[in-house]
């Protein structure tokens, strides 16, 4: 059995060079620690890459970030929304949505937030 050539195994180098490199995996959401201060959390969360905040209507009492891929997206409440402070987290994953939180001020208000987060999921666009 007859060895390659050093020419021929110059020429496939183009075609190794050329493979197509696997996708980067999708960069995974910060899961939420709630035993973090409010304010230490809403940092840490919003300042992980990937993360794209969305437009903020006038009067709304939250803030909303989504990761680029949808696969996670936070609400973290503003002075003045029931519940306040508190942090939300919902993740897709297998067809599923699963909310998470951190209820860091008034019960109630925390369990109408989670419902009203909840209600969003069945949300459709006609």
């Amino acid at each position: 059995m007859r060895g390659l050539t050093p020419l021929a195994l110059l020429a496939t180098l183009p075609i190794c060079a050329c493979a197509p490199k696997p996708e980067a995996a999708a960069p995974a959401p910060l899961a939420l620690d709630c035993s973090m201060a409010f304010d230490a959390q809403s940092a840490r969360l919003t300042a992980q890459p990937h993360l794209v905040p969305a437009p903020h209507a006038p009067g709304e009492p939250y803030a909303y970030y989504s990761m680029e891929d949808g696969h996670a997206s936070y609400l973290i409440t503003l002075k003045g929304a029931p519940g306040y402070p508190a942090i939300l987290m919902q993740a897709a994953r297998g067809g599923q949505v699963t909310t998470t939180g951190c209820r860091y001020g008034d019960a109630k208000g925390y369990k109408q937030l989670v419902a009203y987060l909840d209600s969003l999921k069945t949300w459709t666009r006609r």
